[in-house]
């Protein structure tokens, strides 16, 4: 028992010494169907934040201590147009290093009012886009967000998330923490570079065609290639729980 207590303290950092590339967990809060956010309804205002969410109060502290021990977060455009999130470690916790926040977004329609440009500082957000206008790239750089490109795929035209990675890798970070939407999702999981995921579930049936579901692509057309997550364990956040579990050894080259 502690000896598996103590692999998953170093996990990251083994992860980082083994292959030179960061621990990348997937972590996503959905009902019991698979659901991640409400439909949204044409001529109906979208409720605030704080009635959107699906999971519990307890889970959403057990995300910051996950955020707290990440070197970093990655999210797509589409949340932060949606959500406007801060993606900040609020634990009031001291950390060895600033947390990165990293938002793909292809075609840089990231908001100079976004909430989480306004709180970049020292270059401690991360942009990765494929089209950036100039202007636009200076005005952010100008506010403190760093503005990187990105190489994309010859067919589907989506960032190559396996080259991000192994930058990210390169700037010696050991983990990062993956919180975007279902086609984030499925991005990162076709594209192979999760090596863990925790997902949170709330005793909740949403339904509907108009659901967004946890992964939003293509799809594995086979079960033979569908990711085979072992290790499981289950946690219990209030009336929450979470699946955490491995698709790779981080103890593995």
């Amino acid at each position: 028992m502690r000896k598996a207590e103590a692999c998953r303290l170093n996990e990251a950092f083994a992860r980082w010494i083994v292959s030179q590339r960061p621990l990348v967990t997937l972590k996503s809060a959905m009902t019991l169907d698979g659901q991640l956010v409400l439909p949204q309804l044409k001529g109906r205002t979208r409720p605030p934040l704080k009635d959107r969410w699906i999971s519990s109060a307890e889970s959403r502290t057990e995300v910051q201590r996950m955020r707290h021990a990440s070197d970093v977060l990655l999210t797509g455009i589409g949340t932060i147009l949606a959500d406007d999130p801060l993606l900040t470690d609020r634990t009031g916790e001291s950390r060895r290093r600033p947390l990165l926040r990293v938002i793909l977004d292809s075609r840089l329609r990231l908001p100079l009012e976004a909430r989480v440009v306004q709180t970049a500082r020292d270059h401690d957000v991360m942009v990765l886009c494929s089209l950036a206008e100039e202007k636009k790239k200076k005005k952010l750089q100008k506010l403190g967000v760093r503005v990187e490109q990105i190489a994309v795929g010859a067919t589907d035209g989506r960032p190559d998330m396996a080259a991000i990675v192994s930058a990210l890798g390169d700037l010696e970070v050991t983990s990062v923490l993956i919180e975007g939407g279902a086609h984030v999702n499925w991005a990162v999981l076709a594209s192979d570079i999760v090596d863990k995921v925790f997902l949170y579930y709330a005793p909740k049936i949403l339904a509907g065609e108009e659901s967004i579901p946890f992964a939003y692509g293509q799809g594995f057309r086979n079960l033979r290639d569908a990711p085979h997550v072992k290790s499981l364990s289950l946690h219990r956040f209030a009336e929450d729980f979470a699946v955490e579990g491995y698709l790779r050894d981080p103890y593995a080259d």
